[in-house]
């Protein structure tokens, strides 16, 4: 018998991956988050009913392309990579299409700021083939290369103080204000002074670990709606690495998203973070679970899949403060 999760993701598919004038479909990655964090059968459903309300269906069914990556960066070749991407998953599972495809997509990770990613990942974690075709599907029609892919001059070893850096060398008239994050991030990676220093940082085993640490505890300094998506995309970096030959090239393309995110954001990246009164991951989570703001679902979720691994450190406080 199907769980009520997969139905209501196979019910979501008929929604596009975008509302609005660009803004991302959250649905199936909030109801992911939710089932994780214990929501029952009735929550997933309401929140499932009140969240389509604001959705545009998906456009007919696409056809096959065998040249997907000729896709890469074509918003309106969704429908054609969604159906590419299912018969891929169905003739040859989802192990063999995730090697085949994230070495090309992670090169553009910071797509829809993100969320191409996060759904990927989140669809991959339901082991809902249809979600992570999905997720696939709007990771490459927003596919977005940022800055150098070249580390041939890295030296720096710290993201912290490389993303300092660069975040200094830029004038504040080169940082926008108005339009989506993803569109923010990509004004901030065309300038010189960012490409310059782009490939400096040093990959290593715990460059994830210090910007998963870092946007957490950025988090909880800022309540940043930018530093949000870092949070939740460091989680779904974790997620889909096991599935990346080259991690080490990986991480260097989502560096150079994840400093773009972080300096669009305009946040202090030493300010202290605000005290928080102690509390639990029971009541955040129950929080979270009656909550309709599917960034806070997915922040709680995150930290709280985060902490399990890396230790909770701010992520407690975080989700706490995003949970209200």
């Amino acid at each position: 018998m199907k769980s009520t999760l997969n139905e209501l993701l196979d019910l979501g598919q008929r929604y596009g991956p975008e509302y609005r004038g660009g803004l991302s479909n959250h649905l199936p990655m909030a109801l992911v988050a939710l089932h994780a964090l214990g929501a029952d059968e009735g929550r997933l459903r309401e929140f499932f009913h009140q969240y389509e309300r604001r959705l545009v269906l998906s456009k007919p069914v696409g056809r096959i392309r065998d040249d997907w990556a000729s896709c890469l960066g074509h918003v309106d070749t969704y429908s054609d990579l969604l159906e590419t991407f299912g018969g891929m998953l169905r003739e040859e599972g989802a192990e063999a299409v995730l090697r085949r495809t994230l070495p090309v997509l992670m090169t553009g990770v910071g797509a829809a700021a993100f969320h191409g990613l996060i759904r990927t990942a989140y669809g991959q974690a339901a082991g809902h083939d249809g979600e992570t075709a999905a997720g696939l599907a709007y990771w490459a029609c927003r596919y977005l290369p940022l800055g150098a892919e070249s580390m041939a001059d890295a030296d720096q070893r710290d993201p912290v103080a490389w993303i300092d850096t660069l975040a200094r060398d830029l004038s504040s008239r080169a940082i926008p204000d108005g339009g989506l994050i993803f569109e923010r991030m990509r004004t901030v990676a065309s300038h010189e002074a960012f490409t310059r220093r782009a490939g400096r940082l040093l990959i290593d085993d715990s460059t994830l670990t210090t910007m998963a640490n870092f946007a957490a505890q950025r988090y909880l300094a800022t309540r940043n709606f930018t530093v949000l998506h870092l949070v939740t995309s460091c989680h779904a970096m974790r997620v889909l690495l096991p599935w990346v030959d080259d991690r080490q090239a990986a991480l260097a393309a989502y560096a150079r998203a994840y400093a773009a995110g972080c300096i669009t954001s305009k946040i202090d990246l030493h300010s202290p973070p605000s005290p928080r009164p102690a509390t639990g991951w029971l009541d955040v989570t129950r929080r979270a679970i009656a909550s309709d703001d599917e960034h806070v679902v997915k922040l709680v979720h995150s930290c709280r899949e985060e902490a399990s691994i890396y230790g909770e450190g701010a992520r407690l406080h975080a989700a706490g403060l995003a949970a209200g």
